[in-house]
């Protein structure tokens, strides 16, 4: 049996994988995505290749990478609403709805 990315030789030397090993790869990207660095991937593959007994292990290394996505999400959250506030904001300053105010320019320098 083996582990996951058993290369097969295909026509002209080309690697061929199997459903197995696309959705590990699959996974992996995901994985990427979550932020986890290839060493991470390394070691949640190890523990994977290791079967069912180190499942907590592996429901940590992704309770890890959850909470740390949540974190990052409402951090990009409040960076969006900001931006969301700033760009109504100058929407009313050009209409003419309230007047320019800028923490970097002095109020006699803030004209439009």
């Amino acid at each position: 049996m083996g582990g996951p990315f058993l290369l097969y030789s295909g026509c002209n030397n080309r690697r061929v994988f199997d459903e197995r090993d696309l959705k590990w790869i699959q996974d992996l990207v995901c994985l990427k995505k979550c932020g986890m660095s290839i060493q991470e991937m390394k070691a949640y593959l190890d523990l994977c290749l290791q079967g069912p007994a180190t499942i907590p292990q592996r429901k940590e290394m992704l309770t890890q990478k959850q909470e740390a996505l949540r974190r990052t999400i409402q951090e990009l959250e409040a960076s969006a609403a900001y931006i969301d506030w700033k760009q109504t904001f100058y929407d009313d300053v050009l209409a003419g709805r309230r007047p320019y105010v800028s923490n970097l320019i002095p109020p006699e320098n803030a004209s439009l």
